[in-house]
């Protein structure tokens, strides 16, 4: 929603103070420079990319009013993994079998909606789990090695879309000129007509060049940072259970584990110790838990 208020701003302050120096706002409704410069931009990206990129490019878009995952998102992909992980340590590592092959029908891994819904989450902790649990006997710095290399395949396929976005934007400045030049041979085409007409033709070349510098610096590249800054969210996400995957198969307890995880997420949005402490002893105390203890 941020991002949308910051674009709200750079259009009304453009706006409003060319209003206010004593614009007049219908000379800058120039269509044709509109369709020369956006129809160019968009024919050159898509000439540079193909239609997966440019497929995940408008799924970006599309989710750039949401945030990226939030505390609460974190403690629950945390409590979450405490609870599957105490079930290995309780009843072997053989029980979590289900859960690693039918994450849908989880009852532990449908109890954190958050968790259960992001694809990319799932999949990646039910393949590093199969991995661990077929007997193998993976060393822990391949396990790492390998997690490091599916994290760095998945976020340089997410990255391509804003780097897409941003050449995108490096080239409407010089499209804007494009505009511009022909906006000068019509004038030039004219230049013996009188002189209101040849300046309204003069006034909408210049708008080509307004137009490619502000739609560059003012919407797409900064639209082009937002995208980068969600996938690093993102993948801040997938790097905290990876944290906990891998404390895991070196040995270390359930409360550990996640330890290991909290630590690696960003401040802003880190559950503090005390808040991740409380929500595990609350899925030890929970009536599932104390009947599974009991049988």
């Amino acid at each position: 929603m941020t991002a949308l208020a910051g674009l709200a701003v750079v259009a009304a302050a453009v706006v409003g103070g060319y209003i206010m120096a004593g614009g007049h706002l219908l000379v800058l409704l120039q269509p044709a420079e509109f369709i020369i410069i956006g129809g160019a931009a968009i024919g050159a990206m898509i000439i540079g990319s193909g239609p997966t990129v440019l497929k995940n490019l408008v799924h970006q878009l599309k989710h750039i009013p949401k945030p990226g995952p939030t505390k609460q998102d974190f403690l629950d992909m945390l409590v979450m993994l405490y609870e599957l992980l105490n079930l290995a340590r309780r009843d072997g590592i053989v029980a979590l079998e289900e859960h690693v092959e039918h994450p849908e029908k989880s009852a532990i891994i449908q109890k954190y909606p958050s968790f259960a819904n992001n694809r990319r989450a799932v999949e990646f902790m039910s393949d590093t789990m199969r991995l661990t649990m077929s007997g193998s006997g993976i060393m822990p710095h391949d396990l790492e090695a390998l997690m490091d290399v599916d994290l760095e395949t998945q976020y340089e396929e997410e990255t391509k879309p804003s780097s897409i976005l941003s050449v995108m934007g490096d080239a409407l400045p010089g499209l804007g000129i494009v505009a511009a030049v022909l906006g000068i041979v019509i004038t030039m085409g004219a230049i013996d007509g009188p002189a209101e007409e040849i300046g309204h033709k003069v006034g909408a070349a210049l708008v080509g060049t307004f137009l490619g510098v502000l739609l560059s610096y003012g919407f797409v590249q900064p639209l082009a940072r937002n995208l980068e800054h969600k996938t690093a969210e993102h993948e801040r996400y997938l790097v905290a259970l990876k944290q906990v995957l891998l404390a895991h198969h070196k040995g270390a307890v359930a409360s550990i584990a996640v330890e290991f995880a909290r630590r690696s997420i960003y401040t802003d949005v880190r559950p503090d110790f005390t808040e991740l402490e409380s929500a595990c002893r609350k899925t030890r105390n929970s009536p599932e838990m104390a009947t599974a203890n009991a049988a």
